[in-house]
């Protein structure tokens, strides 16, 4: 090893242990608890911990819940990422464009509410989807609409989750994508306005290759974020109806901390981190093929 390299290792040394402490360390307790009957009795003694191998990930996988559950979360993401991602984009392209004025108090105005605390956001916006007095009905009412009961039926309950989750987070990735339409070479922009390219196709071939590395980094931070949603279903509708807004991450919370199944919660867990995993390697070779990375 040169010189050079030990350097850098010595200045990397600090960040390296930071993450094997936060990161790799509650991953590997998480697999090696997940493969215990680790529960409330052994909290008190540990001679109660007995070594199960794969019953916990047996068990789950027979457990028609965790799959509902599971289910619930795919929808979450599939439905929640498209949605949270256009409407930055479409709300910092507005933005980005020279006609708009008083930018800097739009941007404050939209951002405001990724700051604000989940769990009160969460119970305002349960009156406003109430049925009988909310003010979504109230003006669905105005033009004809019958009131709809969204937290208390299973097929709306998802849609008014995610119209809330992408009120509350989709101001984050506002900022990020304007930070970076601020650096789209603007000769490149002007070139193919001479040209007479559109306004989509300025878009697709000048803005999207140059945002592509922004993009790519918005949507993996989305995926991983949609699929551990947890907060908003628990104050909006604590999983239900009918379980139909139970997510992997509620499912895991009752398992470790209603019924204390910690093994089990901990199979789940580990299950999840292994689905996340999965599906940003997938998102990085995407990436690389479009050279975003």
């Amino acid at each position: 090893m040169t010189r050079q390299e030990r350097t850098g290792w010595l200045f990397s040394a600090p960040v390296l242990a930071i993450i094997a402490l936060v990161f790799v360390l509650p991953t590997a307790l998480a697999l090696a608890l997940s493969v215990t009957d680790y529960s409330i009795y052994a909290l008190a003694d540990w001679s109660n911990l007995e070594f199960v191998g794969l019953g916990n990930f047996v068990d789950l996988l027979s457990t028609p819940l965790f799959w509902r559950a599971l289910g619930n979360t795919m929808l979450f993401a599939v439905l929640g990422v498209p949605m949270a991602i256009g409407t930055s984009l479409f709300v910092a392209l507005l933005l980005n464009d020279a006609t708009v004025r008083w930018k800097p108090l739009w941007r404050v105005l939209l951002f405001a509410p990724y700051v604000t605390s989940i769990v009160a956001t969460a119970v305002v916006w349960r009156f406003l989807f109430n049925q009988r007095f909310g003010l979504i009905n109230r003006a669905l009412g105005a033009v004809g609409v019958a009131p709809i009961d969204w937290l208390g039926d299973p097929h709306t309950s998802i849609p008014a989750i995610l119209i809330f989750v992408t009120w509350k987070i989709f101001g984050y990735n506002m900022i990020v994508f304007t930070a970076a339409l601020s650096a789209v070479p603007v000769d490149l922009m002007e070139a193919a306005r001479l040209d007479g390219a559109s306004r989509w196709g300025r878009f697709r071939h000048v803005t999207l290759p140059a945002i592509g590395p922004t993009l790519l980094l918005a949507t993996v931070m989305s995926v991983a974020g949609f699929l551990q949603i947890f907060a908003e279903p628990y104050v909006m509708t604590l999983g239900g109806p009918a379980q139909s807004t139970t997510t992997v991450l509620y499912f895991m919370f009752d398992e470790g901390f209603k019924w204390w199944n910690l093994g089990q919660a901990n199979a789940v867990a580990f299950i999840l981190f292994l689905m996340i995993l999965a599906v940003t390697i997938i998102q990085t070779r995407i990436g690389r093929r479009h050279e975003w990375l």
